[in-house]
């Protein structure tokens, strides 16, 4: 978690845990402290059974994040967004998945210049961020599979801890 999100919610483990999931989801918090997924509004009762935590907690979280002008100007404006992972094979797409050295400079560019050279377009590319995931991923969707040899030079790219395709 990013380190000023850590410092204010120090002393508040279960409200971290809840301001956790509203970042990795995109879920945004009003002015009044009410918590929503793009316009439409998330039950308290629902995150917290998600999360296995009192209601309470999700509800004064979404208060402190109002009330604190430093969190409010992270969370009002956080949104979901589409990740095409799941059905990019029923899709036609090939997926590949890259564990790198999560702050290694140029991990994007290095790829996607081998996988433009190969002539496959990408769909879409989905990086974690490593203050917010343990394992941070690259994924990238790509229209077609990737040949032997552009697998092979991506391998042997220097930050690059684990490659899979799926």
């Amino acid at each position: 978690m990013f380190p000023i999100l850590e410092d204010a919610f120090i002393r508040f483990p279960m409200r971290k845990k809840v301001a956790s999931l509203l970042l990795k989801q995109g879920l945004r918090v009003d002015k009044n402290g009410n918590i929503y997924s793009g316009n439409v509004e998330m039950a308290p009762s629902k995150i917290a059974k998600a999360l296995q935590v009192d209601r309470r907690v999700v509800v004064e979280t979404g208060q402190m994040i109002a009330d604190v002008p430093e969190l409010f100007s992270i969370f009002h404006s956080l949104a979901p967004t589409t990740s095409i992972r799941g059905v990019a094979r029923s899709l036609g797409f090939e997926v590949l998945e890259i564990e790198a050295e999560p702050h290694a400079v140029g991990i994007i560019s290095a790829v996607t210049t081998i996988i433009s050279e190969a002539h496959i377009s990408i769909r879409q590319i989905v990086s974690d961020d490593p203050d917010i995931y343990p394992d941070p991923k690259l994924v990238i969707i790509m229209e077609k599979r990737l040949p032997a040899k552009a697998l092979v030079k991506i391998r042997e790219l220097k930050f690059i801890k684990k490659l899979s395709i799926g």
